[in-house]
């Protein structure tokens, strides 16, 4: 059954049993906002790298028994992702999760922050693409300060 919610916690705060993901740009800089984060904390760009994913797409690193997704809506990190190619990029996730059964995912407002889509559209887009399967979505609103 699909679920999706919303915390206003720290997304690093969800647990093991939670696959992650952020958008990021095709050259894999991670130089600003939550990418810095996942690059420190998950490290493996030169395996990200040598899957050369083009915007659309996801790269994929497993840690532990989940996977961190890599949503790849733009061709270099100074750009601007469409709501087209978020999408794309949403469903070859989707797939991969299907195939792997990945029910639990917790994500930050993806494109929302630095790429500066608007929230209620990429929300609709994620329940048209998740709706019909068995996974619960958990987004982690960022709040300044929040230490919770």
């Amino acid at each position: 059954m699909f679920k999706i919610s919303e915390v206003n916690i720290d997304l690093f705060a969800a647990g093991p049993e939670y696959s992650l993901c952020h958008c990021v740009a095709a050259d894999l800089r991670m130089g600003k906002g939550i990418a810095v984060k996942f690059r420190n904390k998950f490290g493996g760009l030169a395996d990200l790298q040598q899957q050369n994913v083009q915007p659309g797409g996801v790269a994929i690193l497993q840690r532990q028994q989940r996977y961190i997704y890599y949503l790849i809506t733009k061709q270099s990190s100074w750009g601007k992702p469409t709501y087209q190619l978020l999408h794309s990029s949403l469903t070859a996730m989707k797939e991969h999760m299907l195939k792997h059964n990945v029910q639990k995912l917790a994500l930050p407002r993806i494109g929302c922050g630095l790429d500066g889509l608007n929230w209620s559209k990429v929300k609709d887009m994620l329940i048209e693409i998740f709706a019909a399967d068995d996974v619960e979505l958990l987004v982690f609103n960022y709040v300044a300060g929040n230490t919770k």
